[in-house]
């Protein structure tokens, strides 16, 4: 039998997870990721079902009620998909956590191999929290963590032009523009526009951590 970490992830199995990161000291508090566990789904079904109309407006049109979906209830099935993902390399999922309590999540996906080594970002955190850095440190850890022991070259990302919180969060990082996708996504019941990011491991050399502490947006414990 395969070697298992805490959580039931396989040791070994993949680069780079599963693994714990951070943690990165906010205004808000200490910002760290961690694979995500069954029992974060009281406070994940919480923060969504309070912040539904500040996430329902990004977020893509999926089936079925807001609800429903987000109630703790639903949380074992979506636990168990990103447990499945990761067992067989195509996500990282994190939950982001601050000074220790669940605040947000965090998922690399569509991570592909091969000559491409390449995958996309995306995150939310609790509404209360925002404002303060935290999706910024959480997506530096992301990063770096990405363009080292998981061995990726490319990340990539989305975002309706209306986010701009979101895109602050992706330019503090060091992606930049390629270019925007017209009618992209169907998000909150219309076909919506979305700005596409990227950033490459030679684009950051110096890590997107070190990028951010420089700044002053994060400091080391």
């Amino acid at each position: 039998m395969q070697p298992a970490d805490a959580d039931g992830f396989p040791i070994g199995r993949h680069p780079g997870w599963p693994a714990r990161l951070g943690p990165l000291i906010t205004a808000r508090g200490a910002v760290a990721l961690r694979p995500p566990r069954l029992r974060d789904g009281a406070a994940w079904s919480r923060i969504r079902l309070q912040d539904r109309a500040y996430l329902q407006e990004w977020e893509p049109t999926v089936v079925g009620g807001w609800q429903e979906r987000n109630a703790r209830m639903a949380w074992p099935a979506q636990w168990s998909a990103l447990r499945g993902m990761a067992r067989r390399g195509q996500a990282l999922p994190f939950s982001i956590t601050v000074d220790g309590d669940f605040a947000g999540q965090l998922t690399v996906g569509n991570i592909v191999r091969g000559a491409l080594r390449s995958g996309w970002i995306g995150y939310w955190v609790a509404s209360r929290l925002a404002g303060g850095g935290i999706a910024t440190a959480a997506v530096a850890l992301a990063v770096d963590h990405c363009f080292g022991a998981v061995g990726l070259h490319r990340l990539e990302a989305t975002v309706r032009p209306e986010n701009q919180p979101s895109v602050r969060v992706l330019e503090k990082s060091g992606f930049r523009r390629e270019g925007l996708f017209h009618r992209y996504l169907d998000v909150a019941g219309a076909w919506r526009d979305h700005y596409v990011y990227a950033l490459t491991i030679e684009e950051i050399p110096g890590g997107a951590v070190h990028r951010l502490i420089e700044s002053g947006g994060a400091s080391r414990p």
